[in-house]
């Protein structure tokens, strides 16, 4: 091992980051520069609390700290990462993707953190930073509130699944009211690439009996072990009073030691990470090392066996716009289609409701026509709003069609790219993990339009009322199809744009995941000749590097 002072940790980064340089090794940047800003640090331990939304895990953290601060409901409502740890006063800072930051006062925290207030991260928001007294239990721990991993919506860079290579220690929250799903199992796979730390919580437990809690911890354990072939520390949790026990046993058995020993945790938890990206580029470098050794003659049919057809960049692209536009072609229709049944028995109701309520209005015509507008635009929107959320999943048709399509044209170019690397070279690489991140649509707007042609309600004081009120009420009423129709039709409008933008999204994410393990490819297959004497240098520092960290 090199003997300039360096210690294990900064001779495996030093060696990867030669590797990475040296062979354009572009799927290993992200977790490279987590590992560079960890180490030599004795940061916070970052206590990620992860799972699908609606899994509690908002709640588990108000239960922590003693109140209900961060946002929970019935609908995914966290739309940016939120990071809360112990601090003299109470603050909260926003950062922005911009790099510009701004103290808030608490209550207006939701304003930043929840979809309602803050549609699809329409503030560019990075992530908030609390600080609180309560907590100071859990100095040296930082939590990490999540947006919610869903079956079908992942959000951008900043959130949950890009956020993944920064966890320090994983809680990862599944409902009672839910089996563990594939997801749950995949997201535990790829933590075990970045922390040693990872638990399961069951949330809700209030709701099963005792006998079912036994049960479904037993199911857990014997799934983990078939899919994973080890075992998980799994909790109960309920924040419901006189659960208190669950809270504790999760203190004492995890949180509580994570704060008592932070900074051998905290060694652990880097140490973990360094070694997965050691091994990772390890299996780069042997690639390198072999295509390094071929002939030059060869390097070019080395590289038609490997890559193929689909080395071609611009046929890709084509053929991933015409896997996407198959479907977004369709996505209006579609929405159409579904929305139509709703849209007569809404204008009926709504009708009815105003008739109803109407009666009960007095004032002269403009203050009648500015009730109409305001009680139009609350029911409209309340209606709308609420067919638009509860129909939402079946909006979707063409995304996921969409999203299916492109997870298999992936899985198609990952496992060709693997069988050829392992029928030429004799490597078998582990795979990268490809995920598809896409933005939630942010719900529509909802706008009444114009009540007259000609501003009757003007001229209110020549016009009287006990006369003309029922012809305006008519009117009134009229309208109501009216704008029933053209709010449907926006709302049609609205979700498609949204859904073919996030389509749109997947296909050039897909686009650059292709691209980039193309370009890490052909840098191993092109730029290793001559290069033998020091790739093989660098698996031998690499191993003697990594073997000292075990030791250590």
């Amino acid at each position: 091992m090199p003997t300039d002072n360096l210690t294990p940790a900064d001779c495996v980064l030093r060696i990867v980051h030669q590797a990475t340089e040296r062979l354009n090794l572009v799927s290993l940047k992200r977790e490279l520069q987590v590992a560079d800003r960890l180490v030599g640090q004795s940061p916070l331990i970052d206590v990620a609390i992860l799972g699908q939304f609606k899994a509690g895990k908002s709640s588990f953290i108000n239960s922590l700290i003693g109140r209900r601060l961060l946002p929970v409901g019935v609908i995914p409502v966290t739309t940016v990462i939120t990071r809360l740890k112990y601090g003299e006063r109470e603050k909260a800072i926003v950062t922005h993707f911009d790099g510009t930051q701004e103290e808030i006062p608490l209550e207006r925290l939701e304003e930043f953190t929840s979809e309602a207030k803050n549609p699809a991260n329409k503030k560019d928001v990075a992530v908030v930073d609390i600080e609180l007294p309560s907590l100071d239990d859990y100095e040296g721990l930082r939590f990490v509130d999540t947006p919610g991993l869903g079956s079908v919506f992942k959000y951008h860079m900043e959130t949950s699944e890009q956020w993944l290579p920064e966890v320090g220690a994983a809680i990862l929250a599944v409902s009672a009211e839910r089996p563990l799903a594939e997801n749950d199992v995949q997201l535990i796979r790829e933590l075990l690439r970045y922390t040693p730390r990872i638990v399961l919580m069951i949330t809700k437990v209030d709701l099963i009996t005792p006998e079912q809690r036994q049960e479904i911890i037993k199911f857990f354990q014997e799934t983990l072990n078939r899919e994973l072939n080890r075992e998980f520390p799994i909790f109960l949790y309920s924040n419901r009073e006189g659960m208190e026990k669950f809270k504790h046993r999760l203190d004492m058995e995890l949180l509580l030691p994570l704060t008592t020993n932070r900074d051998r945790e905290f060694r652990s938890i880097v140490k973990h990470k360094i070694k997965s990206l050691a091994h990772a580029t390890r299996d780069y470098l042997e690639v390198a090392l072999r295509t390094s050794r071929q002939v030059d003659s060869d390097r070019e049919n080395l590289r038609a066996q490997i890559l193929g057809e689909k080395s071609n960049l611009a046929q890709i692209e084509e053929e991933l716009i015409v896997l996407t536009r198959a479907q977004a072609i369709h996505t209006r229709t579609h929405i159409e289609k579904h929305l139509e049944a709703f849209r007569a028995p809404m204008a009926e109701k709504l009708r009815e409701d105003l008739k109803r309520d109407m009666s009960t209005w007095r004032g002269n015509l403009w203050q009648l026509t500015r009730k109409y507008e305001e009680w139009m635009e609350q029911n409209l929107f309340s209606e709308i709003d609420a067919i638009s959320f509860r129909e939402r999943k079946h909006f979707f048709g063409t995304l996921i069609k969409a999203q299916a399509a492109l997870e298999r044209y992936l899985e198609t170019f990952r496992t060709m790219i693997g069988m050829n690397m392992e029928r030429v070279l004799g490597v078998k690489m582990t795979p990268p993990e490809w995920k598809i991140e896409v933005i939630e649509p942010a719900r529509p707007d909802i706008r009444v339009g114009h009540v007259f042609e000609f501003h009757f309600d003007l001229l209110w004081f020549i016009i009287p009322m006990f006369i003309f009120r029922p012809l305006f009420e008519r009117h009134f009423l009229r309208l109501v199809y009216r704008e029933v129709f053209v709010n449907f039709s926006r709302l049609g409008a609205q979700w498609e744009m949204s859904i073919n933008r996030t389509i749109e999204d997947m296909r050039k994410q897909a686009s650059r995941y292709i691209r980039e393990e193309i370009q890490t490819i052909e840098s191993l297959l092109s730029q290793t000749q001559g290069q033998s004497e020091e790739i093989a240098g660098m698996m031998s520092k690499l191993e003697e590097a990594l073997d000292a960290i075990s030791k250590a």
